[in-house]
């Protein structure tokens, strides 16, 4: 018989490649192990929860324990694999009652990445966050809810929720100043969700401007509303150490030795690729420390796979690898490898790093190169230009400023990244700019698309068409 198909994590990934494979061949068996207790979970939407749009944590569940087990895949939680053996073709697995080796026919590790907490010292203390986990989020929202209407039972989750972590958090009076470390997707993100508790929020990040890889003209954007939103921001200050006292969180350092009091700290510096159980093998990392893949997702090793936030993509613009962790890549790449295995060789498909963030009110988006420096050590030769137009036709309701930043190479005139802030679907927008980039647009063949227009979702020339034409104009010159 052959050995099972090994799944090394529970998430975005690893589940959609057990899915897909389980769906296309359903006689192959099955494994995934799960070091936790969560499966299949929205990463994404923890914020969110926080801020309380979302009621209960089931509701950011993509697949139920019970749901995984219909279709076919035996899933084991709070069983980690702690070793690899590409030789011998086995994973050591150290689960609640015995440690054994597991043999495996195909391994895919689908491990995930982890909240960087250094260099900033003091991470461990209580009221300290990463939000990195529906645990992290349950937790949080329980420090924000006065005791006396706490109840851990109206947050869901079921046996999967660390209910004594959680029942410690609620029973504390909620914070009256919140520090946010980092100025990213998190931070901005838990801002909102923070302000919707009457917290005083500050807001700390060691570059000039919020979101820094959206761009100048969206980080200039988001700042000047996070401070009219009433977000009290500390740009160009590098948070080096949370302070405690009895073990808790009392307020933040600054490399300057400022300092300010707080009772609860978000500390969102960026994630770090998991891929400690490989280390020890011939599986390859690239550069940026993720797990190199081919453009199936198979390793250096045969029959060993990566997806996900362990493993690198090739970048759609420059064609070299690069390690974006972003929801969709977890899941495509899931689930090409899910059919590779069953039979039917499938890309994962390559990124150019498409994101958006929401500011309270405002959408932003960004989508390939957007740095001149990282854009020059590509090869190209970047020319931006950053247009404002409307996102509907003037006399229509709803009309709001849409700001687009389109970069080009100057040689060849192709498209080469682009960014959108606005008020008004603004983050949608960037999907046009990422499917050209995918299709390896010039800016002129970008500026002669054919968008639609109707007054109430759009004025004649879309803002992105409008970008393109001024854009054109500078490379005409």
């Amino acid at each position: 018989m052959t050995d099972p198909v090994v799944i090394v994590g529970g998430d975005a990934a690893g589940l959609s490649a057990a899915s897909k494979l389980s769906r296309e061949d359903p006689d192959r068996e099955v494994i995934v192990f799960e070091r936790g207790r969560w499966v299949s979970y929205a990463h994404c939407g923890e914020p969110y929860f926080v801020k309380g749009e979302v009621d209960e944590l089931d509701d950011l569940l993509s697949l139920s324990p019970a749901e995984i087990d219909d279709r076919g895949i035996e899933i084991r939680r709070e069983h980690e694999v702690v070793a690899v053996d590409t030789d011998a073709r086995t994973v050591s697995v150290e689960g609640p009652e015995d440690s054994f080796e597991q043999p495996y026919g195909d391994l895919v590790v689908a491990t995930g990445a982890t909240a960087r907490t250094e260099p900033i010292a003091g991470s461990e203390l209580t009221g300290a966050f990463t939000i990195h986990g529906l645990d992290s989020a349950a937790a949080v929202r329980a420090m924000l809810t006065p005791p006396d209407e706490f109840d851990v039972d109206n947050l869901g989750g079921g046996h999967s929720l660390d209910r004594e972590l959680v029942a410690r958090y609620g029973a504390m009076e909620p914070p009256e100043t919140a520090a946010i470390v980092g100025g990213g997707y998190v931070g901005v993100e838990m801002a909102e969700a923070l302000d919707a508790w009457d917290v005083d929020v500050h807001l700390f990040q060691r570059s000039e401007r919020p979101i820094p890889t959206f761009g100048e003209a969206v980080g200039e954007a988001v700042a000047d509303h996070l401070l009219e939103r009433g977000v009290d921001l500390h740009l160009g200050a590098e948070v080096n150490r949370l302070l405690g006292e009895d073990g808790r969180v009392a307020g933040v350092r600054c490399e300057d030795g400022s300092t300010l009091d707080a009772e609860l700290a978000i500390v969102g510096v960026g994630v770090a690729p998991n891929v400690e159980i490989v280390e020890n093998t011939p599986v390859e990392l690239g550069e940026g420390g993720a797990i190199a893949v081919d453009e199936y997702g198979e390793t250096a090793v045969e029959d060993v796979y990566a997806a996900g936030d362990c493993a690198e993509d090739h970048h759609v613009v420059t064609g070299e690898p690069a390690w974006v962790p972003l929801g969709l890549t977890a899941n495509r790449a899931g689930r090409a490898i899910g059919q590779t295995l069953a039979g039917t060789p499938t890309e994962t498909g390559g990124i150019a790093g498409t994101a958006v963030v929401k500011a309270f009110e405002l959408e932003c988006g960004r989508t390939g190169i957007l740095d001149a420096d990282e854009a020059r050590a590509a090869g190209f030769d970047p020319v931006s230009r950053t247009i404002t137009a409307g996102s509907r036709s003037g006399y229509y309701p709803g009309n709001e400023e849409t700001t687009v930043t389109l970069v080009a190479d100057r040689d060849s005139g192709r498209l080469i990244g682009g960014s959108i802030v606005g008020k008004d679907r603004a983050a949608v927008r960037i999907d046009t700019v990422a499917t050209a980039l995918e299709g390896g647009l010039t800016v002129d063949e970008v500026e002669r698309l054919d968008l639609a227009y109707a007054p109430p979702f759009s004025p004649v020339w879309d803002p992105v068409l409008v970008a393109a034409k001024v854009l054109n104009g500078a490379l005409e010159k």
